[in-house]
């Protein structure tokens, strides 16, 4: 399907304000992980709109790449994902971000900080993979597991951590001034689907690979980490870098909800190319005359 010619299904509102946290203290068990806002179709329905997204998708990502190559702006994305294991951040980068062309994005996926990095302030390693002018960044994990993981598993002193939140929404804002647009997505999983799905990973053993051990020790703490994920999600929203919960037990709906979720935004940016700065004209004379 051409570019120009997409439009999302008849009757789908705004992914943003249906995912968009309301404000106010977050209460996660309120939100249904099976739940599907802004999308009354199936399986079936949710794969053929993300085909036909593609394209659009991938022009909004040429524009917005050439207007920092050949036009000078500063314009970036950044798609922030954040879950539980097995929640789908791998799928995201898979399945969403593989429908962009692989130059004009910076995929990073955070690990436990090396000692050097825990030798410097936790936003030192962030900082640095920022994507540039021109780019849809992609973090896979993020600072926010400083004030998840290193609060549930007391890796800091409380003192620590819960001044975090300040310094993250003063990096966030920051980034929003120099023209990032941040799109921090929590991938709403359910603990009983993500029982099945390190089953799974157990009876095949083509996926024993993705399968850690220490999986099923965090679950023993599931509840301590929605604490820490709802403290997260409330401290950290606001205009500059709005948190969007996306329901995903169902995989399908995962994905779709994402891929609007970017398209919403790169079609609010409206990128444009850049105009040329020579006569066209001439050159092709002068082409056509070689």
């Amino acid at each position: 399907m051409p570019a120009e010619k997409y439009a999302p299904p008849a009757d789908v509102p705004s992914v943003r304000a249906a995912l968009r946290l309301p404000g106010g203290p977050v209460d996660l068990a309120a939100i249904d992980p099976r739940a599907t806002p802004s999308f009354a179709g199936d399986k079936a329905d949710a794969l053929a709109d993300i085909g036909a997204m593609g394209p659009r998708l991938a022009e909004l990502q040429e524009r917005l790449y050439a207007q920092a190559v050949a036009g000078g702006a500063r314009r970036r994305v950044l798609l922030v994902v954040q879950g539980m294991d097995t929640s789908g951040k791998g799928g995201t980068v898979k399945h969403v971000i593989g429908q962009f062309n692989p130059s004009g994005c910076h995929i990073h996926a955070f690990k436990a900080p090396t000692e050097e990095e825990l030798a410097h302030p936790f936003l030192w390693r962030v900082r640095t993979q920022v994507p540039g002018p021109g780019l849809i960044g992609v973090f896979d994990r993020s600072h926010y597991e400083d004030v998840l993981i290193a609060r549930v598993r007391n890796l800091v002193p409380r003192q620590v951590w819960s001044r975090r939140y300040a310094t993250i929404n003063r990096f966030e804002q920051g980034l929003a001034k120099d023209e990032v647009t941040v799109i921090k997505v929590f991938l709403h999983i359910s603990p009983e689907e993500q029982k099945e799905r390190l089953l799974a990973r157990l009876d095949n053993p083509d996926k024993h690979w993705k399968f850690n051990p220490a999986d099923i020790d965090e679950r023993s703490v599931w509840p301590d980490y929605r604490t820490a994920y709802e403290a997260a999600l409330e401290k950290c929203d606001g205009d500059a870098a709005p948190w969007y919960v996306v329901p995903a037990d169902r995989k399908w709906y995962r994905n779709w909800a994402i891929s609007r979720l970017l398209l919403e935004h790169l079609t609010e940016l409206d990128p444009r190319y850049p105009a040329g700065d020579f006569d066209v004209e001439a050159e092709r004379k002068r082409l056509l005359d070689a």
